[in-house]
């Protein structure tokens, strides 16, 4: 048995092990954590060549306005109606989940397109790569990350204005 051959039938017996009866994608997530270290790696090359240094520290201010904007994008990307057309190659809609979101099921196609769903749905999941984004951002070009941070935040804080509006209202006609 060759090297290769060994490795994919430990894979798959850890798959069998670790998963049981259920179809677990373990593989996609290896594909999705490898796409992941491959991004740190590349902003971090792009970083380097750029001459950008890492700053002795982060201030709070940047790090409750990082906070809120990663919030922000994660939702608007797992969840929005309006960035389903991102997501429908690898989930499938199921209903509104109220004030424009939407709630979509992952299919159990093949595990690279499965994981690649449960990613792109959750918005726990988005914010580790989307906060990755966005602190790169801050050290590679801090005005521009700072300028696009200040537009999610704003946008965050004014769909929670939103909702206690209409909280407010409901309250009100009772």
């Amino acid at each position: 048995m060759s090297v290769i051959e060994d490795v994919a039938e430990k894979a798959k017996q850890v798959q069998r092990s670790y998963a049981g009866d259920e179809d677990r994608p373990l593989a996609g997530y290896v594909g999705a954590m490898g796409a992941y270290s491959a991004l740190v790696g590349g902003l971090t090359v792009l970083g380097r060549a750029l001459g950008a240094r890492l700053p002795e520290r982060f201030g709070a201010g940047d790090t409750v306005l990082l906070g809120a904007a990663t919030f922000k994008a994660s939702r608007m990307l797992g969840k929005a109606a309006v960035t389903s057309p991102l997501r429908a190659p690898f989930t499938r809609y199921e209903e509104s989940a109220g004030a424009t979101e939407l709630n979509e099921s992952v299919p159990g196609k093949g595990h690279v397109e499965h994981a690649a769903g449960e990613l792109l749905s959750c918005p726990f999941c988005l914010n580790v790569w989307l906060g990755t984004g966005l602190a790169a951002g801050l050290v590679i070009a801090p005005r521009a990350t700072r300028l696009a941070a200040t537009v999610l935040t704003a946008v965050g804080m004014a769909d929670a204005l939103h909702l206690l509006y209409d909280a407010g209202k409901k309250l009100a006609s009772r």
